[in-house]
C-alpha cells in the first residue's frame, strides 16, 4: 500500500497533482484545498489512498493522515464511492464530519452536491459509532438507529421520490406523528413512511368533504 508520496510538485490541476517519484510522475486526486497548498516546484507531500478496480489504479491525496481516515471510513457506506466521498472533504473539514456523523446531523451531509436527504440518512446511520469527534468522552455513544436524525431523512427522500416537495413531505410526518408518537419512538422507517401517507389520504379526504360541504 501506498502510504504517503513527498517529492517535488510537477502539475497541479483542477482536480489532482502529478508528484515527481525520482522522474516518474505519480498523478494523484485531491479535493481543492488540498491543491491549494501545494506549490509547482516545490516539495509537497500527501497521504494517499489507493483505489483498485478491475480496469484501474487510483490514488487519493490529503493533506493530513485524519482526511484520509475518514476519506476510508467514508467508503464504507453502501453507495458511497470514491469520488462522492472526497467531495464530502471538500465541503467538510475532518472534524466537522465526524461531529456530523456522531450527532446525527444528516443535513451536513446534504451540503454535498450529489447528496440528498436519502444518502446522508443512509451515511449517518452506517456511520454510527465509526467517526466519533476528536476528544469525545469514552462510553459516549452515536445517535440510535430510532434517532429522528436517523429516519427522518430517510423517509423524507422516500416522500420526495414519489412527488412530495421536501417542505411538504417533513410538515406531513410531523402531523401524521403527532396522531401517533409511538412509531417516532420505533423509527421504523416503513412504518412511518406508510402512516404519513395514510394520514395524508384521510386528510385529503376531509379536505373533500369541507370543500362540498361548502358547495
Amino acid at each position: 500500500m501506498i502510504s504517503f508520496l513527498r517529492g517535488p510538485v510537477a502539475h497541479i490541476g483542477l482536480a489532482s497533482a502529478v508528484i515527481d517519484l525520482n522522474g516518474a510522475g505519480m498523478s494523484v486526486n485531491a479535493t481543492p484545498q488540498t491543491l491549494s497548498r501545494l506549490r509547482i516546484g516545490e516539495e509537497g507531500k500527501l497521504f494517499t489512498s489507493l483505489i483498485v478496480r478491475e480496469d484501474s489504479l487510483t490514488l487519493f491525496g490529503f493533506g493530513s493522515d485524519d482526511e484520509r481516515e475518514v476519506f476510508d471510513i467514508l467508503l464504507s457506506v453502501s453507495g458511497v464511492g470514491p469520488r462522492l466521498a472526497l467531495a464530502v472533504l471538500a465541503v467538510h473539514e475532518p472534524e466537522a464530519i465526524r461531529v456530523a456523523a456522531h450527532s446525527g446531523d444528516g443535513k451536513a451531509f446534504t451540503k454535498v452536491p450529489g447528496i440528498g436527504p436519502k444518502v446522508a440518512g443512509r451515511i449517518v446511520l452506517e456511520l454510527a459509532g465509526k467517526l466519533v469527534p476528536h476528544g469525545t468522552a469514552p462510553g459516549t455513544t452515536a445517535p440510535a438507529a430510532n434517532s429522528e436524525a436517523v429516519w427522518k431523512p430517510q423517509v423524507v427522500a422516500a416522500m420526495t421520490s414519489l412527488g412530495w416537495s421536501e417542505k411538504d413531505a417533513t410538515s406531513s410526518i410531523d402531523k401524521s406523528l403527532a396522531d401517533s408518537p409511538e412509531l417516532a419512538d420505533k423509527g421504523n422507517v416503513a412504518e412511518i413512511l406508510r402512516a404519513t401517507l395514510r394520514w395524508l389520504g384521510q386528510d385529503g379526504a376531509r379536505a373533500g368533504n369541507r370543500v362540498g360541504a361548502r358547495g
